[in-house]
């Protein structure tokens, strides 16, 4: 790892030159340019802090909070798009063959619709999305 760190740090210090360089032919000076190649350097050199290694039951409580509020926002949008564009509706009814059992599988079943089945074939439970 400090190998690593030495490369980087190779590297920033040949650009700030070859950006040297540029500015000494060119008669201008590369503030932006300067700023960034700085700020890249040091957003590389950064050690990244350790997440927390479990989440407590309030913070997966909360976070799931957030999401059942997500869904419910999408589910009005949804119902009431359908209620006031009978197009949608009918584009969601033909369809639903195809997104509904994603959306209302559980995990392991997401993972069977991209894998084969063990006889071979596709395992998204007899429902190819070419079908449709």
């Amino acid at each position: 790892m400090a190998d690593e760190g030495k490369a980087d740090s190779q590297l920033f210090q040949l650009l700030s030159h070859l950006l040297q360089e540029v500015e000494s032919l060119t008669n201008q000076e590369e503030v932006e340019l300067r700023a960034k190649i700085e700020a890249l350097g040091l957003e590389v050199t950064k050690v990244p802090s350790k997440p927390s290694e479990h989440l407590d039951e309030l913070e997966i409580a909360k976070e799931l909070d957030k999401l059942s509020a997500k869904l419910d926002d999408v589910d009005e949008m949804i119902s009431s798009t359908m209620a006031s564009d009978p197009q949608v509706q009918s584009l969601l009814s033909s369809t639903a063959d195809v997104w509904m059992p994603v959306i209302t599988a559980t995990s392991d079943e997401r993972r069977t619709f991209m894998g084969p089945n063990e006889d071979g074939s596709g395992g998204n439970q007899g429902k190819e999305p070419s079908d449709s």
